[in-house]
């Protein structure tokens, strides 16, 4: 007998931190899937999330009130790619945008941290997506500390509280999109050293894979313990309920895209969204264009 779909709020509440004090990384397994093994199901409860996330997406589009933004980060491998495309995969087009955050532009260095994000900001009605964001400013660029240099920030203005600031910076940002009707969730993939490994020489040994392949992401993999310290203090420091951080178990890539899509449908749904009324002069208009198209006779 196939199973219903758990719950969305029973399923993601283990994964959802809106309090980062006292948080810690290894508290949270990246195998996990809380008691489900269904993977030979999940394309089926997968397509019962997207059906229910496209009914709410056309409303969230047709009502134009809100925004959502959904921001993904996690380590090479962890599956950020594979995880939007397949939770947003039921999405109108026209209702959602992705934007994917790679090493500054020139242009972009010249101005704050912040700058080239809020330029893809998604407007009211739509979906954004950032693969990757301006959460790298407190990952890698704390990670490989040259790269901060790079920035051009007067050297009084970095100090040893930097961070600090930055994460202060990061709270005040969210807060003033929150605001003024941007909903914001942000998904920490979680993957482990092992299965990174094991996706890493996948990558390799299929040349169907290899064009995924980088060295740099080898390179990185060496800092492995130093990202894990900086996204357990990112997470820390701006994980608040208006702005929550969501750890994924990311080994199991099907549960991880289930809990994704539990999290963003449940949301959406706590919108109360609906499709705009139409008033008395809208159904008048409504009644002339339907006889003037019946004057050429009914459809064949």
């Amino acid at each position: 007998m196939s199973r219903k779909l758990p719950k969305p709020s029973k399923l993601i509440e283990p994964y959802r931190i809106e309090h980062g004090k006292g948080f810690r990384l290894k508290d949270h397994d990246p195998a996990d899937t809380r008691g489900l093994h269904l993977k030979d199901e999940a394309d089926r409860l997968l397509q019962e999330a997207l059906r229910r996330l496209t009914d709410a997406q056309e409303k969230l589009y047709a009502q134009d009130r809100w925004a959502l933004l959904l921001i993904f980060q996690g380590m090479d491998s962890a599956g950020k790619d594979s995880a939007i495309r397949h939770v947003m995969s039921g999405v109108n087009p026209e209702g959602c945008q992705v934007s994917a955050f790679k090493e500054p532009s020139t242009e972009e260095l010249s101005h704050d941290f912040l700058w080239r994000a809020s330029q893809r900001l998604p407007p009211r009605g739509r979906i954004g997506i950032f693969n990757r964001s301006y959460y790298e400013e407190t990952l890698v660029v704390r990670v490989h500390a040259p790269t901060l240099r790079k920035e051009r920030i007067p050297p009084s203005l970095v100090t040893k509280r930097i961070w600090r600031e930055r994460f202060e910076d990061i709270n005040a940002f969210e807060r003033h999109l929150q605001r003024d009707g941007t909903v914001i969730l942000k998904f920490f993939l979680h993957v482990s050293k092992d299965e990174q490994q094991r996706r890493f020489l996948a990558r390799i040994d299929d040349p169907a894979k290899n064009w995924k392949f980088s060295e740099d992401d080898v390179r990185e993999r060496e800092h492995w313990d130093e990202y894990m310290r900086a996204y357990q203090d990112t997470i820390r420091h701006t994980a608040h309920p208006l702005a929550p951080w969501y750890v994924i178990p990311a080994d199991h890539k099907w549960f991880a895209w289930i809990v994704v899509s539990s999290v963003v449908i449940e949301t959406l749904e706590a919108l109360n969204l609906s499709f705009p009324k139409v008033d008395a002069q809208k159904k008048e208009e409504l009644a002339a264009a339907r006889k003037h198209l019946l004057e050429d006779g009914p459809p064949a």
